[in-house]
């Protein structure tokens, strides 16, 4: 994390394996090691480890139907 201002308060983010920058300026609570929801480069809100398994558990399975969809197109 970086940044004392907190409009400017940024921190890297881990999406499965790619780290981007992200603006904290939403979150002020968040910690580093913490789980946030982000939307177009901003943190909107801290959500507990249980929500983050179910976050990634539907992104899987979005990424699942996607696979599927392609596959069956060809």
């Amino acid at each position: 994390m970086s940044g004392d201002d907190p409009v400017l308060r940024s921190g890297k983010v881990d999406f499965g394996g790619v780290a981007k920058e992200i603006n904290l300026s939403y979150v002020p609570e968040a910690r580093v090691g913490d789980h946030v929801l982000v939307h177009v480069g901003f943190a909107l809100t801290v959500i507990d480890e249980a929500e983050a398994a179910r976050v990634f558990a539907s992104l899987q399975e979005i990424a699942g139907l996607d696979a599927a969809r392609a596959e069956a197109e060809r």
